[in-house]
């Protein structure tokens, strides 16, 4: 066997040591370089295209290409001022977990696959269990993000509420079954109905009020005129902070709705769940219990790394219903009870990698008082942006601040042009510029800087610092 794919304990301690200083040296130069370099598709590829390698290279050479390539020219989410998109920093200490969770390569499909690896996802999922407040009978398993744990959340409620067996004979037959999402819902909850084969179209956009949150009256005439038209709604979304402002919709009113008119109540807290850690925020989940499924990211504000979203079930027999399946080559012969369970039971995946290592290592080394001090931080930083731009006279906020999502626009003294255009020129500025860098949303059609603060690294100074960036890359 070729010492290299073997790789003898002596040789892996001493790549190991260099790719260990490489991340050290990483995270200590964050807040001196550029959020982003600009470069194009091109001129990277060019840099790293070639036929495929025959024989292997030197690991200090293949570092190089590592620091002068992929990190150099990598949008750096773990920078203070990072503020684009909903990026997670990650966390150091799970750095550490996925190089032990990559050398055990632990496959979590059952019990009997992953004895110990299945404990500690049961164990990881109870903490987020606890940390939302939802109901401690409650199941659920990790997905790959936010997506899929609304994919599965939908699955389930489609099994639930469908007239007869859905998973099984399909949609072709019976009414159309019809979710429903404010207009600020994540277009993954559409694109799961796609996939689920009740269609785009079934999933109704509601209007939004004021604070871009749902408006329950649109949401009754909605529903009424389906089951008018003989149409089948089943599922309202909520979402505990959407992607574009962070808003927040009343659970205990939806909550309400959905029990009135016999619909499954998710929530998409792909975002904004971990909130529920900070005092500021936590009276917004008080009625989380009552959901009937979560949608969760620990990669996004519990600081794990990618990959790590999360799908939580009140009832676990829903989720059976829609994912259950068997083969002989699954069959589990001689295990019961605890022993004999399956995550392909709960979920779309097989073969699932070991993410629960890097939650549980991550909440364990760190504790959940310090996450919650993060996360209340980032929101009292959220809300100091928008007191700094109320109090100028050249800034002004498109959306209130719910939880640590900011949008805002540049509003220069005496300007009588096209503020679009204006704010869009100095959004590509400024991100080209490296200092700071944030992305763009569209409020109630005014052209917004966007920015969300998911980093335990940002500070107030921070903030200044990116109002102070936008008037210096601003041309006018």
């Amino acid at each position: 066997m070729p010492d290299k794919l073997a790789l003898p304990p002596e040789d892996f301690s001493r790549l190991a040591q260099l790719g260990v200083d490489f991340v050290a040296e990483y995270y200590g130069s964050l807040a001196y370089q550029p959020v982003f370099v600009p470069s194009t598709a091109e001129a990277i590829r060019k840099l790293v295209e070639e036929p495929l390698p025959q024989s292997g290279a030197a690991f200090p050479e293949l570092l190089g290409v590592i620091r002068d390539v992929v990190s150099r020219y990598n949008r750096h989410s773990a920078h203070p001022r990072c503020f684009g998109y909903i990026c997670s920093p990650g966390a150091p200490i799970t750095a550490i977990s996925h190089m032990i969770a990559a050398a055990l390569n632990i496959n979590l499909t059952c019990w009997r696959s992953a004895p110990s690896g299945t404990e500690i996802e049961h164990v990881a999922v109870n903490w987020l269990k606890e940390m939302l407040g939802y109901p401690a009978d409650a199941a659920g398993l990790l997905v790959s993000g936010g997506s899929m744990a609304n994919f599965a959340a939908l699955a389930a409620a489609r099994s639930a509420k469908a007239p007869g067996n859905a998973v099984r004979d399909g949609m072709s037959a019976g009414p159309r079954m019809c979710a429903y999402v404010s207009e600020e819902g994540h277009f993954s909850i559409a694109k799961a109905a796609g996939m689920l084969g009740m269609g785009e179209q079934s999933v109704r956009q509601i209007k939004t009020d004021g604070k871009l949150r749902i408006d329950l009256a649109d949401l009754e005439s909605r529903v009424q005129q389906d089951r008018a038209a003989g149409h089948l709604p089943f599922c309202v979304v909520a979402n505990a902070g959407t992607t574009a402002t962070g808003a927040f919709d009343p659970l205990g009113d939806l909550a309400d709705f959905a029990r009135r008119h016999n619909l499954w109540l998710h929530v998409d807290a792909a975002y904004g769940g971990f909130a529920a850690l900070a005092p500021a925020a936590r009276h917004l989940f008080a009625c989380i219990a009552e959901a009937d499924s979560v949608a969760l990211d620990p990669h996004k504000w519990l600081y794990g790394p990618m990959g790590c979203g999360c799908v939580l079930y009140k009832d676990p027999e829903t989720a059976r219903a829609a994912f259950s399946h068997d083969a002989e080559y699954t069959r589990r012969i001689g295990l019961v009870r605890d022993e004999a369970f399956a995550f392909w039971d709960y979920g779309p995946e097989l073969s699932r990698p070991f993410r629960a290592l890097d939650l549980w290592l991550l909440i364990k080394y760190v504790g959940a008082a310090a996450l919650a001090e993060a996360v209340e931080s980032n929101i009292a930083c959220a809300k100091h942006l928008e007191k700094l731009v109320e109090n100028s006279d050249d800034f002004e906020m498109l959306a209130t601040v719910e939880l640590s999502i900011f949008c805002f626009r540049y509003r220069p003294r005496g300007f009588k042009g096209d503020l679009d255009a204006l704010n869009e020129q100095t959004l590509v500025r400024l991100q080209r510029d490296g200092s700071s860098y944030v992305s763009n949303a569209r409020i109630r059609g005014q052209f917004a800087l966007r920015g969300c603060v998911l980093n335990y690294r940002t500070t107030m100074d921070d903030m200044q610092t990116l109002l102070d960036d936008v008037r210096r890359v601003c041309l006018v």
